[in-house]
């Protein structure tokens, strides 16, 4: 089984892989049975969902009467005005036919007029702060994309006690001197303050490649052989106190659980890191947020 660690200071024991629901944005409900059926065998306990995310909220909504009780079910709005937050929340709470969130997050804030907004009078934060004086949600997290996720998740730690960030974490990434040390200043100030850390993109190989005509289930080309994706999985699980989000592509999905079931936390980081490393050589892999070149989903 898949390890569980606190999640921050929450009190809720979370497996280290949380299941990123953006892969149900446009699934059928009985395909999406078949995951849940698939995460309950791994014992996931920790859902992922936002509000942007097409259909998936409707999806997870039907699972809700039988197994509320077995998940953490977090969801995110991207709105940035109190008013539209508010109605975004009250809407999630009723795609998922339940009465209280455990986790609020605000999507994706790393543009400053967004942030200032959000975080400032009558914005989102104001409207998530109601909403759990208001017993609708337990906890408050902050997510992003791209290589100014992890400074801007700094800033807005300092602005309020989020309880959760979310951001990029893969081997290509972190050989970006400014996101790493970012990146690790972020994980300290965490660590200090009881903040979960949730990371996304984990198996991202690179961007999608013009002449490249697969089938796409995920914006980014994943990592698709089952041994460099294994290493990539266990590589990110080597860090401690990190919880890895899945991805969007469903077809992976047994492949990354399995990685994270087999996890074997006797292997040092840095016989991981030597392993990633041929890797990402051998399969040309390439970041996916470029700072002033590509830095946008």
């Amino acid at each position: 089984m898949i390890q569980k660690i606190p999640f921050g200071r929450t009190g809720h024991q979370s497996t280290r892989t949380i299941f990123g629901a953006a892969a149900f944005m446009a699934m059928r409900q009985e395909r999406a049975d078949q995951v849940l059926e698939l995460l309950l065998a791994f014992g996931i306990n920790h859902i992922d969902v936002a509000a942007s995310y097409g259909d998936a909220e409707l999806r997870i909504g039907s699972w809700m009467k039988t197994h509320r009780r077995q998940f953490f079910l977090a969801s995110k709005t991207g709105d940035r005005t109190g008013p539209e937050a508010r109605d975004s929340i009250r809407r999630s709470l009723e795609r998922l036919q339940t009465d209280q969130l455990d986790m609020i997050q605000l999507h994706n804030l790393t543009d400053e007029p967004g942030w200032e907004t959000a975080m400032g009078p009558g914005g989102a934060l104001e409207a998530a702060l109601d909403a759990q004086r208001e017993g609708l949600v337990r906890f408050i997290g902050v997510t992003g994309h791209g290589t100014q996720a992890p400074a801007m998740h700094l800033r807005s730690l300092e602005r309020y006690a989020f309880d959760a960030v979310l951001l990029p974490c893969n081997y290509p990434l972190l050989q970006n001197p400014e996101y790493k040390a970012d990146y690790d200043r972020l994980l300290a100030v965490c660590e200090d303050r009881g903040v979960a850390v949730q990371t996304i993109k984990s198996i991202a190989r690179r961007r999608w490649r013009a002449d490249d005509t697969r089938k796409r289930f995920s914006w980014y080309e994943p990592i698709k052989e089952t041994e460099a994706l294994t290493r990539s999985v266990q590589w990110l699980l080597s860090h401690p106190n990190v919880f890895l989000n899945t991805s969007s592509d469903t077809t992976l999905l047994r492949a990354i659980l399995q990685a994270a079931s087999d996890f074997d936390d006797s292997l040092t980081p840095a016989v991981l890191e030597a392993q990633v490393a041929a890797d990402n050589t051998r399969l040309a892999m390439e970041p996916i947020f470029i700072r002033g070149r590509s830095d946008a989903i």
